[in-house]
């Protein structure tokens, strides 16, 4: 079984002053939780647990007109933010600063045909798909533009047997996003620097909606390209092998902009939880020296340094075949991965 959320746009605008007035006693709460939690660690040198916070904040649900569940949720995630985080305490909430959030549990909500339920009060959602598998929890979330959404958590079964039978290795690239052992290549064009012009005229002229909305753009189109993507890679094999390349290493150079706009931790972990899904298995593989060893003979013939990047094809000096760089560095990130040196049955060499 694995969980997915849906996330769906609240259209009913009458809605957003309710929950705003929900979000900002979800804030209280949560700068009740920090505080206190300073305070015991100062006398006693203690950690406060969930249950700890559950108790001091008994009683309250009627005086913030919040349910006593939603408040035990923000409890315990402040605790296990806290833990993850390992510092004493966590940043102050405020609706200036922080945006909306209001968590539920799936038997506080009810969902008829576009529209929620939630402690009484009715929203309306643009249903974009259909709602699958059994809902567990959920939670209502602002965006940067002030827009509100609520998100369901669903369990849904995973398959059966595996869609695809292949076996691809995947290099992540900062020219070509993704490109698979099997020859397919995903490319986009850079988002960063495509609206970099139109974000920096916005943010000069102090015109924060439209910067907002630019920031907005990007970040969708980036999302949708990458789950569609994911998806047809995932439909198609296996079993995935993904390059270990290191984005917090690239981001201290001159591509530090590409590297951020090329989101390879998303892709990842898309690929991760779909290949799950759909009974298949994704691993990481070592990348070192994927692209300039020939994946017909195993010679370090291929160009290296930063100085030949922008050398996209090569011939290798040893057998003479002719490699895309990417293409040829996927090819030997599913091989080492798979303990064969030589090159791929199946896949023809070019």
């Amino acid at each position: 079984m694995s969980m997915l959320t849906y996330r769906y746009r609240i259209k009913d605008s009458t809605s957003g002053t309710h929950l705003a007035r929900i979000a900002s006693a979800i804030n209280y709460v949560w700068n009740y939780c920090n505080e206190v939690s300073l305070l015991a660690f100062r006398s006693d040198k203690t950690f406060l647990t969930a249950y700890d916070l559950h108790t001091l904040t008994a009683g309250t649900s009627k005086d913030l007109r919040l349910s006593a569940d939603t408040i035990q949720q923000v409890c315990t995630e402040y605790v296990t933010r806290r833990r993850q985080s390992k510092k004493i305490t966590l940043k102050w909430r405020s609706w200036r600063r922080s945006l909306g959030w209001i968590p539920f549990k799936a038997a506080y909500i009810r969902l008829h045909a576009e529209t929620i339920t939630c402690c009484g009060h009715r929203v309306r959602v643009w249903l974009s798909r259909p709602l699958t598998g059994t809902m567990k929890m959920g939670s209502f979330t602002q965006d940067a533009r002030g827009r509100w959404y609520v998100n369901l958590h669903c369990e849904v079964p995973d398959a059966a047997e595996p869609t695809g039978q292949r076996a691809i290795g995947i290099d992540l690239g900062l020219k070509n996003q993704i490109t698979c052992s099997d020859g397919i290549i995903y490319s986009r064009e850079n988002l960063t620097r495509q609206h970099a012009q139109p974000l920096a005229m916005a943010q000069r002229a102090q015109k924060k909606r439209r910067a907002k909305a630019l920031q907005a753009k990007m970040a969708n189109i980036r999302k949708d390209w990458t789950h569609k993507a994911t998806t047809a890679i995932a439909r198609r094999a296996k079993l995935l092998v993904i390059s270990n390349v290191s984005s917090t290493k690239l981001v201290k150079t001159p591509f530090a902009t590409s590297t951020y706009d090329a989101a390879w931790g998303i892709v990842r972990h898309q690929l991760t939880y779909k290949a799950k899904r759909l009974a298949g298995v994704c691993v990481a593989g070592n990348e070192r020296f994927s692209s300039v060893t020939c994946s017909g003979c195993g010679i370090r013939s291929g160009p290296s340094g930063l100085s030949a990047l922008g050398v996209r094809a090569w011939v290798c000096s040893g057998c003479g075949v002719e490699h895309d760089r990417d293409v040829n560095a996927a090819r030997n990130i599913l091989a080492l991965r798979s303990g064969r040196a030589t090159p791929i049955k199946g896949i023809p060499v070019r």
